[in-house]
């Protein structure tokens, strides 16, 4: 593989393939704020400014970390641009776009501080709220998850939002709940565990569940979205959904068991129906039934079985491969 970089140093990170930003500080920051950020020229001047104001009452350092998931926008140009305004702004650029949770995890591994604060760009995660969640976590909680009580979204997705997170909790074995997403303060074990999880797949909150740890939820006020509308489409939601499954379940391969039970089960049925119908004279044609059962049977049975299978074997094959999750192209740092 050939990673394009803007420096000599070479670092591998959870099988992501980064670098060490320029002149990094010995000092270990209190509190990492780590950004994904796609679609986000509209909002970077403001989100870096009210971090900043949130975190100046903590009375804690400051490192704020923002991963460009190589958008078709400015926001890598306007990022660049407040890293040479801010000492504490570390800035990185992925080669490609990897995806939102590919991209978190790419800012946790340049994360140094105790704390880790994870939260989207657009603003509907409220800088304003991190001090709450910090000051839970002093009371001696490793992961502090805000829960979004009143959401600023349309009903529709909402709506939506709650059968995909139902759906997802049933085949993933877990209880999710629609109103928590990323947003949250994290311990550094509860990071460093998230990253020393090889999985090709990832899906950051449902990660964090995974490692376990001591676990408490807040309500945070979560705001409107002001400009533009969210990147994540109905098969991007599908595809995460789908990849999320495979990754932390066997449940579809015992769904699809169950189903392919009630083919036979049903086919069962059919066949004696039919006998009976034929014993009373009612239906007299001849093979049409023992054919007619055995491809309902057979059919069902093997294109539920094959279809499962194939999902998790392409899975476990495109694992094997161990593939760098992320490779960041550029990255600079002030520290």
């Amino acid at each position: 593989m050939i990673v394009h970089e803007s420096h000599s140093d070479k670092t591998s990170y959870s099988r992501g393939i980064s670098r060490e930003p320029r002149a990094r500080e010995h000092h270990q920051p209190t509190l990492s704020v780590v950004v994904p950020v796609y679609h986000g020229e509209a909002f970077l001047y403001d989100l870096v400014a009210r971090i900043k104001l949130a975190v100046a009452g903590l009375g804690v350092g400051l490192e704020l970390i923002l991963i460009e998931d190589s958008g078709p926008d400015r926001s890598w140009e306007i990022m660049l641009e407040l890293q040479k305004l801010h000492p504490e702004l570390v800035v990185a650029q992925l080669s490609r776009n990897f995806g939102q949770h590919k991209a978190i995890t790419a800012g946790l591994s340049l994360a140094k501080g105790d704390w880790v604060v994870v939260m989207d760009c657009d603003l509907q995660d409220q800088p304003e709220e991190i001090p709450k969640l910090f000051d839970t976590a002093m009371q001696g909680w490793e992961v502090v998850l805000a829960r979004r009580l009143q959401r600023q979204d349309s009903l529709v997705k909402r709506a939506c939002s709650r059968v995909f997170h139902k759906i997802l909790g049933y085949l993933t074995g877990t209880t999710l709940d629609a109103s928590i997403a990323n947003f949250g303060v994290y311990h550094r074990s509860v990071i460093q565990a998230v990253l020393a999880m090889p999985d090709a797949s990832r899906c950051f909150p449902i990660m964090v569940r995974w490692v376990g740890f001591r676990t408490t939820a807040i309500e945070v006020q979560h705001a409107p979205r002001m400009r533009g509308k969210s990147t994540y489409s109905f098969s991007s939601a599908l595809n995460l959904a789908v990849d999320t499954m495979l990754a932390f379940s066997d449940r579809p391969l015992r769904l699809t068991l169950k189903i392919g039970l009630v083919l036979a089960l049903s086919a069962f049925v059919a066949a004696v129906s039919i006998a009976l119908l034929a014993l009373l004279g009612i239906f007299t044609q001849a093979g049409w039934a023992s054919i007619i059962v055995s491809l309902w049977f057979f059919s069902g049975l093997i294109i539920s079985l094959l279809g499962c299978v194939g999902l998790y074997v392409g899975k476990a094959y495109e694992q094997s491969k161990n593939r760098p999750l992320f490779v960041i192209r550029e990255a600079h740092s002030s520290r």
